[in-house]
């Protein structure tokens, strides 16, 4: 559901495009033939004007990200393509590849051609069965049928870890190692590079891989690389055409939690908030008012009072927050706003994966003590000792984990106050009531299917009986 555009392409068309000459028939493959007459600087030179910014939650420009991977000369290089797709209140990725895996491929082989990668990886959770087989279908035909034959394409299916969808941590995962964040970028420290201080080693798809360079890696979000053959094939001002200045194009919204019926939908950047809610999840119950929203879990939340802030880069910045990858988890004003703090906090000090001391370590006391004062058992003491600890959870982070304890749970305290001096005075919660915690497993026809799993799921990843 495109917003007001003249030649609006559907990154997810109504009906799902299932084979290699449907998605032909579309119009797909034009921006490959251009990229092919382009040439890799020109194609970088393309996606820089377009004003592409990445999808997977920073917005980062696309065309300086590649520029900087192809000025890498005489070097082995690759392109991971990132569909872990981990984060609480988002299903775009899932959305792009059952409905049209095509223009992903597409746009990986445009992307790979484009930095000189040797090979491409593409990192999906395991247990995303429907996708796999829909991407690897669309590999195989645009393989036979000669649009990729001189590309070499690895599907890896990945743990259920939220960390998995960690760039670094990524990279660890396609050398067959666990989802632990390296200390360097992906564009310094590659696939199969040998490490500069700690001699890692690949593990099953490294072998005979290693060698001393950096092999500097492009990674990218599977919406970022989704946009990219239609930009080849109608240029850079045709999807300037749409979105902000800042934010050019549309963006794939996922909205869930308490709204009549949770979708995703592409939507204009630039629409405000409170119309992506009505749009894409069809609004609030009657009766109901929004009290909050999340942009995943990695944003401080926003608040009614901002509900009309524009759905872009800048717009998020303006209000204190971050679009993230445009996954609105939304709270109505019976919701408790120390409930979702523990929620959020609970998620992310399971997540943490325990390299960095303080962010495991300071996370989960961080969520022993929202879960005491939600419960009715908590003092002032111990919300100065969540200040505490919320002060130095960063300390030595090698990724944005701690970052995003930090950043929502502190963003809550601000926001609502008056909620946690409730519970502390009235011993009590005053807006009882359980909501999931959105981690999606499905989402189709208005209805939201959340891994209740993620109740049974220890901090060190192991899972009660």
């Amino acid at each position: 559901m495109a917003g007001p555009a003249s030649e609006a392409v559907d990154l997810i068309p109504e009906t799902a495009i299932v084979s290699l000459d449907a998605y032909r028939a579309a119009g797909g493959g034009a921006g490959l033939a251009e990229a092919h007459r382009l040439g890799p600087a020109a194609i970088i030179d393309v996606i820089a004007r377009s004003g592409l910014r990445g999808r997977g939650g920073g917005g980062f420009p696309t065309g300086r990200k590649w520029s900087g991977i192809a000025a890498q000369t005489g070097l082995r290089r690759y392109l991971v393509v990132n569909g872990a797709e981990g984060e609480p209140g988002t299903f775009k990725d899932r959305a792009l590849l059952r409905a049209n895996p095509y223009q992903v491929v597409e746009g990986m082989i445009i992307a790979a051609a484009a930095v000189g990668a040797e090979a491409v990886f593409v990192g999906v959770k395991g247990s995303f069965q429907r996708e796999i087989e829909a991407l690897t279908r669309a590999i195989q035909e645009m393989q036979e049928a000669g649009l990729c034959h001189d590309c070499t394409v690895t599907v890896v299916g990945g743990p259920d870890e939220y960390l998995f969808g960690e760039e670094k941590a990524m990279l660890e995962v396609i050398e067959g190692k666990p989802p632990l964040p390296r200390w360097f970028p992906p564009y310094e420290h590659g696939l199969f590079a040998s490490s500069p201080q700690e001699g890692w080693e690949a593990g099953p798809h490294g072998s005979g891989r290693r060698t001393d360079e950096p092999n500097p890696t492009l990674v990218n979000n599977i919406e970022t690389l989704a946009n990219v053959p239609h930009i080849l094939a109608r240029g850079p001002e045709w999807f300037r055409s749409r979105g902000t200045e800042a934010s050019p194009g549309t963006v794939i919204a996922t909205v869930v939690g308490d709204v009549v019926a949770p979708d995703v939908g592409e939507v204009e950047m630039g629409t405000p908030l409170r119309a992506v809610i009505d749009a894409v999840g069809s609004g609030m119950a009657p009766g109901r008012t929004v009290k909050a929203v999340f942009s995943g879990v990695a944003n401080p939340v926003v608040t009614a009072a901002d509900l009309d802030v524009s759905v872009s880069y800048e717009g998020f910045e303006s209000v204190g927050s971050g679009m993230g990858s445009a996954g609105f988890i939304v709270y109505d004003d019976t919701a408790c706003m120390v409930d979702a703090a523990y929620r959020f906090s609970r998620f992310l000090s399971i997540e943490s994966c325990g390299q960095c001391p303080p962010c495991k370590i300071g996370s989960g006391e961080i969520t022993k003590l929202l879960d005491k004062v939600r419960s009715g058992e908590g003092t002032d003491h111990d919300l100065a000792a969540m200040g505490g600890w919320l002060a130095r959870v960063t300390d030595g982070n090698r990724c944005f984990l701690a970052v995003e304890e930090q950043r929502v749970v502190s963003s809550v305290l601000r926001a609502f106050p008056e909620e946690f001096a409730a519970h502390v005075e009235h011993q009590g919660c005053p807006l009882p009531g359980d909501r999931p915690m959105p981690k999606l497993v499905d989402l189709a026809g208005g209805q939201a299917s959340y891994d209740e799993n993620y109740w049974r799921k220890r901090p060190d990843w192991t899972y009660e009986d």
